[in-house]
């Protein structure tokens, strides 16, 4: 049980910095981070970036590849993500002006994050 509680705790620590190393990237290429994990009824959004009239929802994935980090993100957490994404989306007062787009952020090792636009398509 023990093994269990530590390898649970080394996971979430690893993906608070995964998320940390992520907001730190997109703030360097000029985007402002507006909310970070973002939890709704309907899932849960990593990261939430703006630069402008343009909103980055960011799913941030740390794995050994950039190949991995992709294939990380399967059909049901697309759908998580835009569920919440929409969620967010409306309780913003300039929604009708805004663009969305799904973006992710790869934490590799012993490399500066990746960030890959349009990883994925939503509705929006």
């Amino acid at each position: 049980m023990a093994d269990e509680a530590s390898r649970r705790y080394g996971a979430y620590r690893r993906g608070h910095r995964g998320e940390w190393l992520a907001a730190l990237a997109l703030i360097l290429k000029g985007y402002r981070i507006v909310a970070r994990r973002y939890r709704t009824r309907l899932g849960e959004i990593d990261l939430i970036a703006r630069r402008g009239d343009l909103v980055a929802i960011v799913e941030v994935k740390a794995r050994p590849t950039l190949v991995e980090a992709m294939d990380a993100i399967g059909g049901y957490s697309e759908q998580r993500i835009e569920n919440a994404a929409d969620l967010w989306l409306i309780r913003q007062p300039d929604h009708a002006r805004l663009s969305m787009r799904f973006d992710m952020v790869a934490v590799l090792p012993w490399r500066w994050p990746v960030h890959v636009e349009d990883a994925f398509r939503g509705r929006n």
